[in-house]
């Protein structure tokens, strides 16, 4: 038993000490200087400051919202039609989804904003149609879609993973007891995958509050998430401290969204018919 030990804390000695370096510390740092001054004083004023940043958070959490729960409209039926399709038509499907995923962020978001530019090719083709020119870029709905259109993967492929291991025989059961597919689907399949839509909620929702690429690209600079706040308080010496700060309040607010879902999920599994 103790070689066993010895074994198994040797093989974890390289993730202990990755975690240490790259997470454990980072966090430190953060947290030593949203509490502290300048001159390296401890001090609360960081954190009073945010206050002028409310909108801010409130905007980011909204959008992060909206775009978690679009992502979760249109990746579940996606995820249950792949889960039902063939296994040839399966892994075309996963292909095709995936296929974005391999180019970077960078250049998906200016593909993005090729095709939605006031002079992109979507405008251009609508006013060749006779319509209006397109504004879109610069708005809010540019932002959230272009979080949909990159998180949505994160979305599905949980979802997918947990329909797949779904054991069939409750379907079937749930069938033989009088259920319609629609009392099937909410009562049966959606409980029983209910760690899948957790899994995807997360994936999707953490990225989406703290993204700062996709809101100044699509965003057009017309307003800031907390990313884009982030992001310009650690350019700046002077308001190093600041950002910090803001860092922090935003991790504090995505451990609390962890443990709500979390909490959702421990009784997520219980199926009525």
């Amino acid at each position: 038993m103790k070689k066993q030990s010895v074994v198994r804390g040797a093989a974890a000695s390289p993730y202990l000490v990755w975690s240490l370096l790259f997470i454990v510390a980072p966090l430190l740092f953060v947290l030593w200087f949203a509490m502290t001054d300048r001159n390296g004083s401890f001090t609360f004023e960081n954190l009073r400051s945010l206050t002028s940043y409310s909108q801010t958070f409130v905007m980011s959490v909204g959008f992060s919202l909206i775009a978690t729960a679009i992502c979760l409209i249109i990746g579940y039926p996606l995820a249950y039609c792949m889960s039902r399709a063939s296994a040839r038509a399966r892994n075309i499907l996963l292909v095709l989804l995936m296929l974005p995923m391999w180019i970077s962020l960078l250049i998906r978001t200016y593909s993005l904003m090729a095709l939605l530019d006031n002079g992109g090719l979507v405008s251009s083709f609508l006013v060749r149609l006779g319509f209006r020119k397109l504004t879109f870029i610069g708005t809010e709905g540019a932002v959230i879609l272009g979080m949909i259109y990159d998180f949505l993967p994160y979305m599905v492929l949980p979802i997918y993973t947990s329909m797949t291991k779904l054991d069939v025989r409750y379907v079937e059961a749930a069938a033989d007891l009088g259920c319609n597919g629609i009392r099937t689907m909410f009562k049966v399949i959606v409980p029983l995958t209910v760690p899948g839509i957790i899994s995807g909620v997360t994936m999707v929702f953490v990225p989406s509050i703290s993204t700062f690429y996709i809101s100044q690209k699509l965003g057009g600079g017309s307003f800031d998430l907390i990313g884009d706040t982030i992001e310009r308080q650690f350019q700046n010496a002077v308001t190093y401290h600041t950002g910090a700060a803001i860092s922090l309040v935003m991790m504090i607010l995505i451990l609390i969204s962890l443990a709500i879902m979390n909490k959702f999920s421990d009784g997520g599994e219980d199926i009525v018919v």
